[in-house]
């Protein structure tokens, strides 16, 4: 009977530590993001896909002399408007076209010139920290090599293209630790190219691109105003990294990390961030890398090691993408602005911002983060390198149960770098660690590996 009583209290008292832990502080919106989300504007989105698709075509194979129609006079627009944007806030911005010739590949039919599109928004205290958010500006009809039809690509992907443009609008007005890029390229619908031109850059030159978002197809197709998903946006993610080495593949098969790679603690930390400002929008997780037999700009930035993701509307409507504009048996084909719904790409513009805003606003990831496995017990202890930012706070222990798709309990640790959760058990448990400042900003979780 005795050992019976002592046994609950010690239970009691191990659920009580854990609830203990897993209090978390409470952290007010940051008064800036806020400001900045109200910002956002559907009508200077919806300016923005109705002038590229009065372009007619933005086939990557058409014309780039005319100064009215074609790829050309797309990428001279967007040009501009990043120009103007910079002119607006002082010159923050650095306005760049970064051309290149693409030899001639499975749709090139002969050597090519493309050019990727950006404006750079450089950090104050951490300028060589990166993210790139990007959307494609280039479209297609129902043939990827058809230079002459028209090709609106209101939805894709005028679209994601807007998102970057109004994000670029309105983030300059700030100033923020980490660069910022804000990104249009062409060739998406060629093969990635004009990423791919763009991520191997970023690899031969050792960038730090901490994260990359691509917006594709985020229009809202008018004809899914129904749908049970429609206050919300995907993001997809990897679970096993595209880069990874055998040695890194036989560390995660021995102790888990499918769900944690670091493309997946983005998407969770967009979710996150997202759920803090934003009550009647949310994100829908996707564990893929993206949809069947499909791809986007984010994969060239993930095979190449960096971490990235790729956002989409919740349904999307296949008679408006990728189909010459007609009028058949009674149906209406074609990707055109009619079938936009502005307001709710505004929203996924605002998803991305938080996100953005709050990963350059926030310290750098910490490094090195490792579990102890020196020994067996049925503690977990972590440990991990200082932070250099200025203003780092301190950090944040976060775990979940195995079979959770999201962090479920937390400890700030200030003024250390190893943290002993005890009676947690790394076996039944997923931990992770992140950086926070003076202002309560947080990078995104780090996943720790074995280390003894």
């Amino acid at each position: 009977m005795r050992s019976r009583i002592f046994y609950i209290f010690a239970l009691f008292l191990c659920v009580l530590t854990t609830q203990t832990l897993a209090q978390k502080q409470a952290v007010k919106p940051n008064p800036e993001i806020t400001k900045m989300i109200k910002e956002v504007s559907a009508k200077n989105i919806e300016a923005t896909i109705r002038k590229l698709v009065s372009f007619g075509t933005r086939n990557t194979l058409s014309e780039q002399d005319n100064p009215t129609r074609g790829i050309g006079a797309a990428r001279d627009w967007i040009y501009n408007e990043f120009v103007s944007i910079s002119k607006a806030c002082g010159g923050c911005l650095d306005v760049q076209k970064e051309a290149f010739v693409q030899p001639k590949a499975n749709r090139i039919p002969e050597p090519t010139t493309l050019t990727n599109v950006f404006a750079i928004l450089n950090g104050t205290t951490d300028a060589k920290r990166y993210y790139v958010v990007s959307g494609h500006y280039d479209s297609m009809c129902t043939s990827p090599t058809d230079a002459k039809c028209d090709a609106p690509g209101a939805n894709d992907d005028a679209s994601g293209t807007a998102v970057s443009i109004e994000l670029a609008r309105v983030m300059s007005k700030r100033k923020f630790e980490a660069t910022i890029i804000f990104m249009a390229v062409p060739g998406e619908e060629q093969g990635l190219l004009g990423a791919a031109n763009f991520a191997e850059k970023a690899k031969q030159s050792k960038m730090n691109i901490e994260a990359m978002f691509t917006n594709d197809i985020v229009g809202g197709v008018t004809t899914h105003k129904n749908s049970q998903f429609r206050k919300k946006v995907r993001v997809f993610s990897e679970g096993v990294p595209s880069s990874e080495t055998e040695a890194e593949a036989g560390t995660r098969r021995s102790v888990g990390g499918e769900n944690d790679s670091a493309s997946r603690q983005l998407a969770r930390y967009i979710k996150e961030q997202s759920d803090r400002y934003l009550k009647t929008f949310g994100v829908m997780m996707i564990y893929r890398r993206d949809r069947y037999g499909r791809g986007g700009d984010h994969i060239p930035f993930v095979e190449r090691g960096f971490t990235a993701v790729r956002i989409t509307e919740s349904d999307e409507d296949y008679n408006h993408q990728h189909q010459n504009v007609r009028t058949e048996n009674g149906v209406f084909y074609g990707d055109t602005p009619e079938y936009v719904d502005f307001e709710y790409t505004a929203n996924v513009a605002r998803v991305n911002l938080i996100a953005l805003a709050s990963l350059a606003l926030a310290p750098a990831k910490p490094k090195n983060v490792g579990i102890v496995t020196t020994r067996l017990t049925n503690d977990t202890e972590l440990k991990w390198d200082a932070n250099t930012d200025g203003d780092i706070a301190g950090y944040e222990v976060v775990w979940r149960d195995t079979t959770a798709a999201e962090w479920q309990g937390s400890q700030v640790v200030t003024g250390a770098t190893t943290f002993l959760a005890k009676g947690m058990s790394k076996d039944n448990y997923f931990f992770g660690v992140r950086a926070v400042d003076k202002d309560g900003n947080k990078s995104p979780v780090v996943y720790p590996r074995p280390v003894r």
